[in-house]
């Protein structure tokens, strides 16, 4: 059956959710090869982004030097789970499967 307009938005609409304040788990765990303010050469996997507060809110959040990558990234179920827990697993799955070779030869070493 096809899905029509109405059914297509309302299921986008249900897909999008809001980032979790104090959460965090998209500025720990993947790496960014955007330059951050503070981490001009960009954030490895596994590491807190410098502009992480310790409530794990962003500080350069609306602001014109937050990185185009940050800016991008939208919330979804399939990222963030249903908790920050089940965030930072699925995040770090995602790092796992999609890091560069260069950072997967690294940590065989």
């Amino acid at each position: 059956m096809l899905m029509t307009y109405i059914e297509r938005d309302k299921k986008e609409a249900m897909e999008r959710m809001k980032c979790r304040i104090g959460c965090g788990a998209c500025c720990i765990v993947p790496s960014l090869s955007s330059a951050i303010p503070g981490m001009p050469l960009g954030k490895p996997a596994g590491i807190r982004c410098v502009q992480l507060t310790t409530d794990n809110i962003c500080k350069i959040y609306g602001m014109a030097e937050r990185p185009g990558v940050c800016v991008s990234y939208q919330a979804t179920q399939e990222f963030c789970g249903t908790n920050r827990s089940e965030a930072l697993r699925l995040l770090y799955e995602l790092e796992q499967n999609t890091g560069s070779s260069a950072e997967r030869n690294d940590a065989k070493r």
